[in-house]
């Protein structure tokens, strides 16, 4: 992989008439190389003669501004105005990797916190080696020379252009990154400030390219054919009508299925409609959701009990002692991704090589699975990522990727797959099901002396990355532990297979568990006859930034003010990703049971931000993203077949039925916090709650629809 990454600075340095400058972070050590450049181990610059500069942009562009907001790092410390600046997104390799993740994978709201202050770093540590070019240059003390909008100036009206210096800068020693002192924060000139999106023109004005555009010379299409159960496999097939139908180049068995390859897609998507295709279905076709279910809610019994957190003394005791006790059981459904842009990727294999090309989030594993899949090396494969339209989590799986390499292999063409929106809802990596029981216990004045909170689900980790068994899986645990001063506390998890093949979706574990807990602390309020805002701050004392947020979100949202007849409001409270946020949702509910979402209040503390302009739109994105799922999103499951097909059947949020969002960013000073997703988890029981406040109906399983709340 090493090979890779020098070929790819050559080919840079010399494709780009100029010279690649690295810059060395902390967790790396700088390493020279070859024609001018400098191999680094995380972020790039790339200065070219005619000064036009280009960042590299180590993480995936899925919507969420990394394209900007990775770059606005880099141009701070490098004194260039981001506006003007070139950004590409990096090739595989491990100077690329995510410290907060171990792996080049873009999710976890992690780009931010990982790039806070490495990639400033890197960009100090250029601006820093082109003043000490000028200096050998014109012979001056460095001291005395000034960096900016992408020209060096010195003593006599000296200057030269960031272009003009990039050779002999890349000739110098690295600068310690130890030793390279950053900006004071308060001397921030784009860092913190609104920023235009560096994607958008493109985007408007079609040149951004997407892995659905992506079009290489001799291009031909596939259409994938594959089990209607997850899992199963090709016993024999008929293609003999197939074959015959225009445009069809050809047909192949691949592992997953059997494609059908055209000269168009539309041609491969109607000839694969021709197959005929015996299949061995699997043991997964022996699942439903209603056997899954009984299955999760029974395997405390014979599970092992994994600890999460204890805090106090005998939580059982403490609740068994105490005035009151109340106890409940949640249930979260299966989820599917839903992107706009369905799987797609183009491979082209040619003499034991291969060219990949489209949306990924995690590009040292696609790299990896292909190579094992075609019996190939890594450093024989190139993999270019695109615009992704969507990932949530669903682009960190390699399935489409393989599938594409393994059929251009067989055709000896390069070939663009594409999956329909059928293939995409029914072949997800699904959101596991989840079961959570809690239990408390109250003091006479309705206090909470004692908190008992049980997850039972799916280890997505122990699938995608070999967690071990009856290990503690953080991306499980998110969420779980309440910030509330409760005396006795316990938080466990129970690991269970339920037999469908899963995935990391949008917020992780942090919508299984705050849905429970922000749910469950509404019914400890109503048990003790308390207001539940008011309730949840008598519980914040020790905790400043969740109270803030608290507060703020209720007085904003008008809590126990007059609201038009039939409205009602609900709160939730959660610490996601090191971002601190509370929500308010003011509700409606029609005679038919509908929920009608009429308003949002956001309260967020990610202490230090990057692009705000940015993060208010990533929240109005995962509101949006968490109601669909809280009012509709359901995968069920029949004889191992996934029941829902397209939107028709699993329904997004859409414009006339998305609510007014009122966003409130606290300014801070704290380490910068994710945002990507939090707030996707707060919107499920934030209306639960106000449900529950509408109709005195408190549903305990998600999806919120007119059938459950008409039969609680």
């Amino acid at each position: 992989m090493t090979t890779t990454r020098r070929d790819f600075l050559k080919v840079s340095a010399i494709t780009g008439g100029g010279l690649m400058l690295g810059v060395s972070l902390p967790g790396g050590v700088g390493e020279a190389q070859a024609a001018g450049t400098l191999y680094t181990p995380n972020a790039w610059v790339h200065i070219a003669d005619d000064n036009t500069i280009t960042l590299i942009s180590a993480r995936s562009e899925m919507g969420q501004g990394v394209y900007t907001s990775m770059p606005m790092l880099i141009a701070e410390e490098l004194h260039v105005d981001v506006q003007k600046i070139k950004v590409d997104i990096a090739p595989p390799g491990a100077v690329y990797v995510n410290a907060l993740l171990g792996a080049q994978i873009t999710g976890g709201s992690t780009s931010v916190r990982d790039g806070w202050e490495k990639l400033r770093i890197g960009g100090a540590q250029v601006r820093m080696m082109l003043i000490s070019a000028a200096a050998q240059k014109w012979d001056v003390d460095a001291a005395k020379l000034t960096a900016d909008n992408g020209v060096v100036k010195g003593p006599g009206g000296k200057h030269a252009t960031y272009g003009e210096l990039a050779e002999a800068a890349s000739k110098l020693p690295l600068p310690d990154a130890k030793t390279v002192v950053l900006k004071d924060p308060k001397d921030f000139k784009i860092v913190g400030k609104a920023t235009k999106r560096l994607d958008t023109p493109g985007k408007v004005n079609g040149t951004a390219e997407f892995g659905i555009d992506v079009k290489l010379p001799g291009m031909v299409y596939a259409s994938l054919e594959q089990c209607p159960v997850i899992g199963g496999t090709v016993k024999s097939f008929d293609a003999s009508k197939a074959r015959g139908m225009p445009g069809v180049i050809d047909v192949v068995q691949i592992p997953d299925g059997v494609a059908v390859v055209a000269n168009s897609y539309w041609r491969a998507k109607k000839a694969r409609e021709a197959l005929t295709v015996q299949w061995d279905e699997g043991s997964v076709a022996k699942l439903s959701n209603a056997s899954m279910l009984a299955d999760i809610r029974g395997a405390s019994a014979h599970e092992k009990k994994i600890n999460i957190k204890t805090t106090g003394g005998d939580v059982d005791a403490a609740i068994k002692g105490s005035a009151k006790s109340l106890q409940a059981e949640y249930v979260s459904p299966m989820l599917a991704h839903a992107t706009l842009e369905p799987m797609n990727f183009t491979a082209d294999y040619r003499d034991g090589k291969i060219l990949l090309i489209g949306p990924t989030q995690f590009q040292q594993g696609a790299q990896g699975a292909v190579a094992a899949a075609l019996g190939i090396k890594p450093e024989d494969i190139t993999l270019k990522t695109t615009f992704l339209g969507g990932g949530f989590g669903r682009r960190l799986e390699l399935d489409f990727i393989v599938q594409a390499a393994q059929i251009s292999k067989a055709v000896g063409k390069p070939v663009k797959l594409l999956w329909t929106r059928e293939d995409d809802t029914t072949h997800d990596f699904y959101r596991p099901m989840a079961v959570n029981r809690l239990a408390a216990g109250l003091d006479a004045g309705g206090k909470p002396t004692a908190l008992k909170f049980d997850l039972t689900s799916q280890s997505i980790t122990q699938r995608a990355f070999g967690l071990p068994k009856e290990t503690l899986d953080p991306f499980m645990a998110e969420a779980s532990v309440v910030p509330y001063d409760i005396p006795n506390m316990t938080q466990d998890m129970y690991i269970h297979d339920a037999g469908l093949r899963v995935g990391y979706w949008r917020s992780v574990s942090h919508a299984l568990n705050a849905f429970p807990n922000e749910s469950f602390i509404d019914e400890m309020a109503h048990a003790a006859g308390k207001d539940p805002y008011a309730y949840r701050m008598e519980l914040l004392a020790k905790q400043p930034r969740f109270a803030n947020v608290l507060k703020q979100a209720a007085e904003k949202a008008g809590w126990g003010k007059p609201l038009p007849a039939g409205h009602k409001l609900g709160i939730a409270l959660m610490e996601g990703y090191d971002t601190y946020m509370a929500q308010v949702a003011e509700i409606s509910v029609s005679k038919d049971n509908e929920i009608r979402v009429h308003k949002v209040t956001v309260v967020a503390d990610l202490g230090r931000m990057v692009n705000p302009d940015t993060v208010d739109a990533q929240i109005h994105s995962s509101i949006i993203f968490g109601l669909s799922a809280a009012l509709y999103g359901d995968i069920t499951l029949e004889n191992g077949r996934v029941q829902q097909t397209n939107f028709h059947n699993y329904p997004v949020v859409r414009m006339n039925e998305a609510p007014k969002i009122n966003v409130t960013l606290i300014k801070s000073t704290e380490k910068p916090g994710g945002i990507g997703e939090p707030a996707t988890a707060l919107i499920g029981p934030a209306v639960a709650n106000a449900l529950f406040a509408a109709t005195g109906k408190r549903l305990r399983s998600l999806p919120l629809t007119p059938e459950k709340i008409a039969a609680a």
